[in-house]
């Protein structure tokens, strides 16, 4: 069987999504349980010059939706970054993944060798599709909802790997 770049982008990151997104449902639910706004968990961080669960949510779709765009060479969606309530970040994960599952795998056919440029800042990093999946996107993905995940278990909420890996469901 022949693992396809619209298996190990657009799968891949739509099962990390939903993940993310029951992890915040349990923040969430643990903020009602321990009786304080889940607010709280929207500005925590792991280390001051580090950004807040909100932000690290944000860029998860963000990369996510991106990559996936320049993969199959088309222009993302924009979301504004105004999100001010874990549901609003639920939202946003939706329709990230509605975005992702837009997505035909015929769109991605042929994206290894597709040229692909991003811009950081005052530099361009230059790719080609398989390369930017594995080197850019996928551990930029995997990074930031590993922060989410780390910033709501150091503040309290009853997480754990299958939680990470799972997102609720049974297998």
């Amino acid at each position: 069987m022949k693992i396809t770049m619209h298996a190990m982008s657009v799968e891949l990151f739509t099962n990390l999504l939903k993940n993310l997104s029951w992890l915040l449902e349990k923040g969430s639910a643990s903020a009602t349980h321990r009786k304080f706004d889940p607010a709280v968990l929207l500005a925590a961080r792991l280390a001051p010059d580090m950004l807040p669960l909100s932000r690290q949510v944000q860029i998860a779709c963000d990369i996510a939706k991106n990559s996936i765009a320049r993969l199959a060479a088309q222009e993302p969606p924009r979301f504004e970054d105004t999100e001010t309530t874990l549901e609003q970040l639920r939202s946003r994960i939706a329709r990230t993944v509605d975005y992702l599952q837009s997505v035909p795998p015929s769109a991605l056919e042929g994206s290894e060798t597709r040229d692909i440029k991003v811009p950081a800042g005052e530099r361009t990093f230059e790719f080609k599709g398989l390369a930017f999946l594995q080197r850019w996107a996928i551990p930029n993905v995997f990074f930031h909802v590993t922060t989410a995940y780390d910033i709501l278990r150091h503040n309290g909420v009853d997480l754990g790997k299958r939680d990470f890996l799972n997102g609720g469901r049974e297998s």
